[in-house]
């Protein structure tokens, strides 16, 4: 699982109340363009660790974050800061993309 963080409907209010910046990869086992971006996520947990939370939702395990968040296609990636959505990224994209929106909110 490498170092993203596994966000489940039991702590994902926890981890995204805090102040620091979250990304959130919403995700199931079935979904092709999940599994290429993947490991896109995980590159990214590793170099932003200490500077943004970078984490994973499986839907099909946890459909209450899923639906709370009227995710209706995946992968969605949305980015939390202080507990509010600051941006949103639905389909699989270059890590350059993510980095993007990751540096914009720092």
């Amino acid at each position: 699982m490498g170092n993203a963080v596994e966000i489940t409907d039991a702590n994902f209010e926890e981890i995204i109340a805090g102040d620091q910046l979250v990304m959130v990869d919403f995700w199931a086992e079935w979904c092709g363009p999940c599994k290429m971006i993947g490991p896109v996520v995980e590159q990214l947990a590793t170099e932003y660790d200490g500077k943004a939370v970078i984490g994973k939702v499986d839907v099909d395990a946890n459909p209450a974050v899923a639906q709370a968040f009227g995710i209706r296609s995946i992968p969605t990636l949305l980015f939390f800061k202080g507990g509010q959505i600051v941006d949103k990224q639905v389909g699989a994209v270059p890590k350059t993309v993510l980095a993007q929106k990751l540096d914009a909110q720092l």
